[in-house]
């Protein structure tokens, strides 16, 4: 009886780790496949329409990777999610939060002039650094929570050149102003430290692939653009 547990445990073991590979595949292939996208000026229309179904194809892949789905973690992605189109709506709306910015086209639905696709983005971003950190040898929670922090907000500076570039955002500034890093590093800290609060069991290296991928795509297009 005894054997046939084990048996059955290492089956699981080995499901898990294909599946956690096919993951990783998809995160990887999408991203190459939308760097070239993004570089060949004949597919750029294109690509940038399929900027909102490139995240929602990433959503599925991190939620089919969290180990048993449960109603807490709908929780925190809606939690996260709400936070960050409130925030977004906040400093759309008065600039109290980020600077002067307005969306463009290429996020997709608005609501309130707010892309419902930045929620999203918002959840993505905090759960890849969440699991990052969880899955490091840093044992102090603050510690994880200012690393990720840092972290996203290094993430940003990448992103935000290619953003204008590509009519995600567009600053009313001149330029992207300081306020904007401060404000990410303390949105994405308050929201670390939600993440810590689920007290998550340890995950898979998928969210990690799927961080290390961002960095990658947004370092590679500020080399070409």
């Amino acid at each position: 009886m005894e054997r046939a547990k084990n048996l059955r445990s290492a089956i699981a073991h080995i499901a898990i780790s294909k599946n956690n590979r096919v993951c990783i595949t998809i995160i990887l292939l999408f991203h190459l496949v939308g760097l070239i996208g993004f570089m060949v000026p004949s597919l750029t229309v294109l690509f940038i329409a399929l900027v909102p179904w490139h995240l929602l194809l990433m959503l599925a892949v991190v939620v089919y990777s969290y180990d048993t789905l449960d109603g807490r973690f709908l929780v925190f992605a809606l939690t996260i999610f709400l936070i960050g189109f409130v925030a977004e709506y906040t400093g759309v709306h008065t600039g109290w939060i980020f600077g002067h910015y307005r969306y463009g086209e290429t996020l997709g639905t608005k609501l309130f002039e707010i892309p419902l696709m930045i929620g999203v983005n918002w959840f993505l971003l905090i759960y890849a650094a969440g699991v990052t950190l969880q899955r490091s040898r840093l044992k102090n929670m603050l510690v994880r929570i200012f690393s990720g922090a840092i972290i996203l907000t290094l993430l940003d500076v990448l992103i935000e050149p290619i953003a204008i570039h590509f009519d995600y955002w567009h600053w009313l500034d001149a330029g992207i102003p300081f306020k904007n890093y401060v404000c990410w590093f303390l949105l994405s800290a308050l929201l670390l430290f939600i993440f810590e609060h689920f007290k998550f069991k340890r995950q898979s290296i998928v969210a990690p692939a799927l961080l290390i991928a961002q960095f990658v795509f947004f370092a590679v297009l500020n080399l070409v653009y």
